[in-house]
């Protein structure tokens, strides 16, 4: 490698490997996420349905909207995600690409 290489990797990695480690998914925080910090959301979708008084019509408007506030939020951090590792850390992360530098 050429010494430009070199300060530039110790630069940018800052002493971290590319993407090895805990990158990826599912990890810890997926199931952090879906599995507890998102169980308050779960009862209200499902009190739309079986609550009194229910209606099947404004409870699809409800998750359709939920639904799209969510992608409309977790498709450009996706995207975003990719851009910074692999300007940042020598690749996509792993789920894209094979785990490590």
């Amino acid at each position: 490698m050429s010494t430009l290489a070199l300060a530039l990797e110790s630069l940018l990695y800052a002493g971290i490997g590319g993407t090895e480690g805990l990158t990826g998914f599912p990890n810890i925080g997926t199931y952090l996420i879906f599995g507890v910090i998102l169980v308050p959301i779960y009862i209200m979708i499902i009190a739309w349905f079986l609550g009194d008084p229910s209606d099947a019509k404004t409870g699809v408007m409800g998750v359709v909207y939920l639904v799209g506030i969510t992608l409309g939020m977790w498709v450009p951090m996706f995207f975003l995600t990719v851009l910074i590792g692999i300007i940042f850390f020598g690749g996509a992360p792993e789920p894209l690409t094979s785990p490590g530098p």
